[in-house]
């Protein structure tokens, strides 16, 4: 497994819906647990897991060539009789 760097600067959607929602709550979470206890980090990752959860793109997955959003292959065509 390789890092690639190039693709880590483009921005592609790489997060899906589901996973969307649990970056957002673990986020909520941290950033209301780093309030009462005063520490950085959890601050930190907190905000780090929001960002990515809102802007559905996260950087660490361009550059391993990860994606979890669904691309809509298995859904029925509505086409279709």
């Amino acid at each position: 497994m390789s890092f690639d760097y190039k693709r880590m600067i483009k921005f592609e959607y790489n997060i899906g819906d589901k996973e969307k929602n649990y970056r957002m709550a673990a986020g909520a979470v941290l950033l209301f647990i780093s309030i009462f206890t005063a520490k950085i980090i959890l601050l930190v990752l907190g905000l780090v897991l929001v960002a990515t959860g809102y802007s559905g793109w996260c950087p660490a997955y361009s550059g391993f060539h990860k994606n979890t959003r669904d691309t809509g292959s298995n859904t029925p065509d509505a086409t279709a009789g």
